[in-house]
C-alpha cells in the first residue's frame, strides 16, 4: 500500500462483501491514496488521519447516471405544474426550447458552479453530464473534485412545434456526423483528466432526431474507444409514437434491430414502453432490455412532476434490466431520486415489499456503477476508488438508526450529508465545500434566472412571456 492513509472508525458502514452490499457495524474503513484498502471490524496499524463517525452512517457515494449541469438549476420556479395536453404533459417541446434558448452563456456557467455544489452536498460522487459540455465544465469538476463522465451531444436534426399542436423535424445529417466527430475529439481531449476523474461518455440526443447511420457510427466508436453511450429514449408518448409511425416499431425495438442496444449502452429514460399504460401497445420492450444487458436510468422526478410514472421500477428489476438513477432536473439530488424511485413505484405496483429501499439504493450505487462499467465505483470494498460519505445520524430527519439505508431513502435530508470523499479526497467536510460560497452561488443563479426569464418573450415562437408560459400560481396583490 501507498499514499496517504486514512482510518475512519464508523458504527455503520454500507459495505460491499459476496457480491452485495452488506450492514456492518462497529467498523473500519481503510484508504491509501485514492484507494479502500481495508474494511473490516478490526484494523491496527498507522494512520496518517483517523475520522471517527461514531454514531454516524458511511456509504459508498451516490452515482448520477442522466443529468444536465449546464441547465437543470434554471427550470427551478419555472417548468412545474406546466405540461400541455396535447403533447401527453410533456414539456420537451413547448417549454424547454424556449427556455435553452433565452439562457445566456453567463447563466450556462452560474447553473454549473451551483450544480456540482448541489450534487456534492446530497451525497453525489459521480455524474454523467449530457448536452451542455465545454472546457469550463472539465475544469471545473476537476477543480472541485467530482468525478465526471461527459460528452457533448449531437443529433441528426431537431424537434420543433410550428403550431403547439404538432411536432415536426428539421433534418441535417451532416451536422449530426460533424456533432459526432467534435464529441470524440473533446472525450479525446480530456479523457483521464483530474487523475483519471474525468472520463468520455458518447451521447447522441434523442431516439427520434438521430438516423440509425448516426447511432450505428456511435456505438461503433463506443466499441473502439472503450467508453459507454448513452441515448434520450422513450420519454414521451409523442417520441414513442413518432417512432412507430416511421419504422413499426417501439424506440427500443427499433434500436435492438440497428444494432445499438448492449451492455455500453445506458438509455436515458426508458419510461414510455410497450407493456406502459401510456403507449398502449405490446409488452416486449422490458424484455429487450433485459436480454440485451442494456442499462436504464430511471430520473424519477422530471415525470412524476407531470404526473406520468414508469410502469414499474420493480418490473424492470424483476425482469433483469440493470436499474441506474439519475437527477436529470431540479433539485439535483439523489436523495430525491432514491426516494421517489422507492416510492412511486410502490404506488403503481399496489404493493409494499415490491420495491424496496435497498434496490433504489442499489440502482444509485451498483447500477450506476455497472451502467458505466465499472467494478470500482459504488461500493465499499478493497480495491475500490475511495468515494465515500459520511452521514449525520443525530438529526431531527435521520434519528434514530436502526437500518441506515432505510433512514437514508426514506429520510435523509441534504443537512445529514456531513462529509464527502472523492478519490481518496475529502471535497465536503462538516457540509463546507471549500471555495464554495453557497449564498454567492445563489445570487448568481438568481441574477441568471431574471435574466433568462427577461428574454423568453424574444426567443419564444408566440413572443409569450414567462408569465404566459409558466403562469404564476397566485394573483400578484393589489394596493
Amino acid at each position: 500500500m501507498t499514499g496517504r492513509r486514512t482510518v475512519i472508525r464508523a458504527s455503520h458502514i454500507v459495505a460491499f462483501q459476496e457480491g452485495g452490499h452488506r450492514y456492518l457495524q462497529d467498523g473500519m474503513i481503510v484508504i491509501e491514496g485514492n484507494t479502500i484498502a481495508h474494511v473490516g471490524r478490526q484494523y491496527a496499524g498507522p494512520a496518517d488521519e483517523t475520522i471517527d463517525a461514531t454514531g454516524k452512517i458511511v456509504t459508498p457515494g451516490l452515482i448520477s447516471c442522466h443529468a444536465h449541469l449546464a441547465g437543470s438549476p434554471l427550470d427551478k420556479s419555472f417548468i412545474e405544474d406546466v405540461g400541455p395536453r396535447n403533447f401527453y404533459l410533456s414539456g420537451l417541446f413547448e417549454m424547454l426550447p424556449t427556455r435553452a434558448a433565452a439562457q445566456d452563456e453567463e447563466a450556462t456557467s452560474a447553473c454549473i458552479d451551483f450544480s456540482m455544489a448541489e450534487l456534492i452536498s446530497t451525497g453525489c460522487t459521480t455524474a454523467v453530464e449530457l448536452g451542455g459540455c465545454s472546457d469550463y465544465t472539465v475544469q471545473r469538476a476537476g477543480e472541485c473534485g467530482l468525478r465526471l463522465y461527459i460528452g457533448p451531444s449531437f443529433r441528426s436534426g431537431r424537434w420543433f412545434t410550428p403550431d403547439g399542436k404538432t411536432v415536426q423535424y428539421d433534418w441535417d445529417e451532416a451536422a449530426g456526423e460533424q456533432g459526432l466527430r467534435q464529441a470524440i475529439a473533446f472525450i479525446e481531449k480530456h479523457q483521464g483528466a483530474y487523475a483519471d476523474r474525468i472520463r468520455g461518455i458518447l451521447s447522441p440526443a434523442q431516439v427520434d432526431t438521430c438516423t440509425a447511420e448516426l447511432l450505428q457510427q456511435a456505438k461503433a466508436a463506443s466499441e473502439r474507444m472503450g467508453i459507454p453511450l448513452t441515448l434520450h429514449t422513450s420519454q414521451s408518448v409523442n417520441e414513442f409514437q413518432e417512432m412507430t409511425r416511421r419504422y413499426g416499431l417501439t424506440p427500443i425495438e427499433w434500436l435492438r434491430d440497428i444494432g445499438f442496444l448492449g451492455p455500453r449502452t445506458l438509455l436515458g429514460h426508458a419510461i414510455i414502453v410497450g407493456g406502459s399504460s401510456w403507449a398502449n401497445y405490446p409488452a416486449d420492450d422490458i424484455k429487450i432490455l433485459a436480454d440485451t444487458g442494456t442499462s436504464v436510468a430511471h430520473a424519477t422526478w422530471v415525470f412524476v412532476r407531470r404526473g406520468i410514472a414508469m410502469e414499474s421500477f420493480g418490473r424492470y428489476l424483476r425482469a433483469g434490466v440493470n436499474m441506474a438513477l439519475g437527477t436529470d432536473t431540479c433539485p439535483q439530488s439523489m436523495l430525491e431520486a432514491m426516494k421517489f424511485a422507492a416510492v412511486i413505484t410502490k404506488i403503481v405496483d399496489r404493493q409494499t415489499e415490491f420495491t424496496t429501499a435497498a434496490d433504489a439504493f442499489n440502482a444509485a450505487t451498483l447500477g450506476g456503477a455497472r451502467a458505466l462499467g465499472r467494478d470500482d465505483l459504488g461500493r465499499i470494498a478493497p480495491g475500490a476508488k475511495a468515494d465515500v460519505v459520511i452521514w449525520d445520524t443525530e438529526t431531527l430527519s435521520m434519528a434514530p438508526v436502526r437500518d441506515p439505508i432505510k433512514n437514508i431513502v426514506y429520510n435523509a435530508q441534504s443537512h445529514d450529508v456531513e462529509t464527502v470523499i472523492i478519490d481518496g479526497r475529502v471535497v465536503m467536510r462538516d457540509r463546507q465545500i471549500p471555495g464554495v460560497d453557497a449564498r454567492r452561488l445563489a445570487r448568481h443563479l438568481q441574477a441568471a434566472g431574471e435574466r433568462m426569464w427577461a428574454a423568453m418573450s424574444r426567443v419564444d415562437r408566440l413572443g409569450r412571456a414567462a408569465d404566459g408560459l409558466s403562469p404564476q400560481l397566485y394573483p400578484s396583490f393589489q394596493t
